[in-house]
């Protein structure tokens, strides 16, 4: 099964077969592409400017002659070259283009290759390919690269599992690469054993920046696409959300829990029941991984702010790496746990200390599986949803919202709170001075219009900051979805002294499991501040749906 959500632009395949070893080439084949196979140096047939026909022997930019194929992958084939004018060995990545893709769907493949080239050339770090030249024959882009001697940990796993060691020291390379590269404002966003590199002289390289994802760079996918290869995709790139460093530092774990264990821990026979396992299911606990245990459950933890960081992932990963004697461990303390090997993770606290996804009743999950296929079948922005905005499935507080598709999304919750949970996303306008926020609290003992009457009150007769005024607070009763409900709007000024006046507009809503849901926008005060505060809530309002079982 495939989900590449129809479009022909997207090079990675999204085929989950099972796990049957492929066909090897010698030793000391060179950065072939994941997927490569073994055909003959002729190629498959392609579309006009994908050089079909092209062979041993040919001189690419007037300076590399082509001396034999390595390999061949979704969108190019990558041959070993020889650089006439300094007189020696490279990659030549040749584009490939399916004969069935319409002029556009080229453009955007080529295009796909030059900004790979762009931002692998971004990144200074040895465990990163070095890009040398791009080149144009036939309108198309050959990107020139350094020859790489070894074999991808795809074909090393295909063997079977590396030591904890081998696999923490592979870890730290990988590691390094992506912290260049986010430093460098790149996202690789397919991080997964085909595209690192375990080359001679113990060298380990992240290979493969087509679909990376660049600050300032014009998308090449649309709105609600998935790229890169399922069972390493994080669950906040499943849910549609905007992938961070995080997303790239859950797929590292992914590889490594793969590496020691044997096993993808979330990979499923279809491409739906995987991305449901991403979301739903709990990490097997890893039985091999001795002092990686703790770096590689802490990169797997399912949301992305309670994640390990790369810099509280790198000692650990060292120390597994190259592991010293340690002393007998004492006894565990009451409460404890046993067998947890190495370093153990940082564990969040205060509003960080909690999971994304909480235990659920059985139907309640049920009707969450149904409602994660259905959002497979039917991509996100829909006729429906305004014009430039997204809907999110919030399946934390079983709500769905929709909000602009280029604002930045936060969490705010706090799961410790002792009068029951409190749960919340934040988007904001890229800007900062507009926002929306939908959160729901546990344990309400008020009606919606109550809750909604207490605030206007507390917002009038609170004392307001140095240099502000008084808040002005009103209530209005509404309903939403057949159930009582109240739109609060409050012009008030933040708490530091001097800071703007601010206009919120909060739907408040009480569902039948006596859980307080809210719906508000807030913006810069203003003549027209009432009614750009209104038409935001309209909008969202119109993709609001809360679940209630």
């Amino acid at each position: 099964m495939k989900n590449d959500g129809g479009r022909h632009e997207e090079p990675t395949s999204y085929e989950l077969p099972p796990p049957v070893p492929a066909a090897r080439e010698p030793e000391g084949s060179a950065q072939r592409p994941h997927g490569a196979g073994t055909a003959d140096a002729a190629g498959p047939q392609a579309g006009p400017g994908s050089g079909a026909g092209t062979g041993a022997g040919r001189l690419v930019g007037g300076r590399y002659r082509l001396l034999e194929r390595l390999g061949s992958g979704g969108m190019g084939t990558v041959w070993r070259a020889r650089d006439e004018v300094v007189d020696r060995d490279v990659a030549v990545k040749e584009p490939r283009v399916p004969e069935h893709f319409t002029d556009a769907e080229r453009r955007t493949a080529y295009l796909r290759m030059q900004r790979e080239a762009r931002a692998a050339a971004r990144i200074d770090h040895p465990s990163v390919v070095a890009i040398h030249d791009v080149v144009t024959e036939g309108d198309s882009p050959w990107i020139v690269m350094e020859l790489l001697r070894g074999r991808s940990l795809a074909e090393v796993l295909d063997e079977g599992t590396v030591s904890p060691q081998e696999a923490a020291r592979i870890g730290v390379a990988v590691l390094g690469a992506l912290t260049a590269a986010h430093e460098a404002g790149v996202l690789h966003r397919d991080v997964k054993p085909g595209n690192v590199m375990v080359g001679r002289h113990d060298r380990v390289v992240l290979t493969d920046f087509g679909i990376a994802q660049m600050e300032g760079e014009q998308r090449l996918t649309e709105t609600g696409g998935f790229v890169g290869s399922p069972e390493y995709i994080a669950p906040e790139r499943v849910l549609g959300r905007r992938p961070g460093p995080e997303s790239d530092l859950w797929s590292l774990g992914v590889m490594l829990y793969q590496a020691v264990e044997g096993v993808s821990p979330f990979r499923r026979q279809t491409t739906p029941s995987t991305l449901q396992a991403i979301l739903l299911a709990e990490l097997p606990p890893p039985q091999h991984s001795a002092e990686l245990t703790g770096v590689v459950t802490g990169l797997l933890r399912k949301e992305p702010e309670s994640r390990l960081t790369a810099q509280a992932a790198l000692p650990m990963l060292r120390a597994a790496a190259d592991p010293l004697p340690r002393p007998a461990a004492p006894a565990p303390a009451p409460g404890g746990h046993e067998g947890q090997g190495g370093p153990a993770a940082p564990q969040p606290s205060g509003n960080v200390a909690r999971r994304l996804l909480r235990p659920l009743p059985l139907a309640a999950v049920a009707a969450l599986v149904v409602a994660l296929l259905v959002a497979l079948v039917l991509p996100f922005g829909g006729d429906d949803v305004p014009d430039g905005w997204k809907r999110y499935e919030e399946y934390r507080m079983r709500v769905t919202v929709a909000a602009p598709a280029d604002w930045t999304i936060t969490t705010v919750d706090d799961v410790d709170s002792s009068d029951g949970a409190y749960l919340g996303t934040r988007y904001t306008s890229p800007k900062g001075e507009l926002t929306l926020l939908v959160d729901k609290k546990e344990k309400t003992t008020e009606t919606a219009p109550a809750t909604a009457r207490r605030w206007e009150q507390e917002y009038e007769t609170a004392t307001p900051p140095t240099g502000g005024t008084t808040a002005v607070a009103t209530v209005l009763p509404t309903t939403e979805q057949g159930r009582d409900a109240a739109v609060l709007t409050v012009e008030y000024n933040k708490d530091e002294d001097g800071a703007p006046r601010r206009l919120s507009k909060t739907l408040v809503v009480v569902n039948s499991r006596q859980e307080r849901v809210t719906l508000g926008v807030d913006v810069p005060a203003g003549k027209s501040a009432d009614a750009t505060a209104g038409a935001l809530l309209d909008k969202a309002r119109s993709q609001f749906r809360i679940g209630d079982q």
